[in-house]
């Protein structure tokens, strides 16, 4: 059980809260219904992204067993075989479609987290080659987790939360993928098949523009006459001083800690960011629900 566990990453599975964005700045926290609603697309969605967690272990086991941190996964460890790896893929991606298909009237959601699955697959068999593509196609990824939660809360989506998405994961693939090329310029040996389509200096360019225009966007977001008279509140511009904070102590992890490896052990580790991304949360309760 532990290595199926293990196999099943729970621990990423925290990257499903964005199914949770719509509901929160769509003001619907307070709705019994739509809470629930939320909750059964972000299970679906774990479900799903655990199966692909397991379809990508399976395509890189060779890769992963000359690794140093990666040689420790389940299968290339020998802990699970391939063969049990692959029942677990297709129970799980099974067990999230009827949980979809048993709590909403409509096709929507099902479709939805089917598109995903299938776009994650391709990319674990041939998209995750193409340096760009691959960061671009896992930030596509959390886009499709934000409009399955606009359809499980019944919100509409704005379409500043769409970019801000696309852009916050974009500028976070970015810093991982930097985190390969340092060890490919430490070790020689390639985490990835694109690293060497990559170097620090462009990624450190891409970090820049990425980061700079989402800071952009989300102050765009924050002035809009639309979302001042959806927040009744003219002060949501000071939540910026909570973004500019989080994008500038990543920076600082990624270019001089030297530690960009993870985003989500970051996020769970890292005191700061942990802080940050709370006063965030509490300010935007505080503005959209008191």
């Amino acid at each position: 059980m532990k290595n199926i566990l293990k196999l099943m990453r729970p621990y990423q599975w925290v990257k499903n809260i964005f199914v949770f964005m719509p509901l929160f700045f769509g003001g619907q926290l307070t709705d019994t219904e739509q809470v629930q609603d939320s909750i059964v697309m972000f299970i679906a969605f774990c479900l799903a992204a655990s199966s692909i967690y397991c379809f990508n272990d399976i395509i890189d086991v060779e890769a992963d067993r000359n690794h140093y941190a990666k040689r420790n996964r389940p299968i290339a460890s020998g802990a699970i075989s391939i063969g049990q790896a692959y029942m677990m893929v297709f129970i799980l991606i099974a067990v999230s479609a009827a949980i979809l298909f048993s709590f909403f009237p409509t096709i929507d959601s099902l479709l939805i987290v089917m598109v995903y699955w299938v776009l994650q697959m391709t990319y674990c068999i041939w998209l995750k080659r193409l340096a760009i593509i691959d960061v671009c196609v896992l930030s596509f990824g959390f886009v499709l987790r934000i409009i399955a939660g606009g359809i499980a809360a019944d919100v509409e989506i704005s379409k500043w939360l769409v970019m801000m998405t696309f852009l916050l994961t974009l500028f976070l693939g970015f810093a991982k993928r930097r985190e390969d090329v340092l060890l490919y310029n430490r070790d020689g040996k390639s985490p990835r098949y694109n690293t060497r389509r990559y170097n620090l200096t462009f990624l450190n360019q891409a970090l820049t523009i990425c980061g700079s225009v989402m800071l952009v966007c989300y102050i765009m977001y924050t002035v809009s006459p639309e979302v001042m008279a959806k927040f009744k509140s003219q002060y949501i511009y000071l939540t910026t001083v909570y973004v500019l904070l989080g994008l500038l102590r990543y920076i600082q992890l990624t270019v001089v800690d030297e530690k960009s490896g993870d985003p989500t052990k970051m996020l769970l580790h890292d005191r700061i960011i942990r802080v940050d991304v709370a006063a965030w949360i509490l300010t935007f309760l505080f503005l959209i629900y008191m």
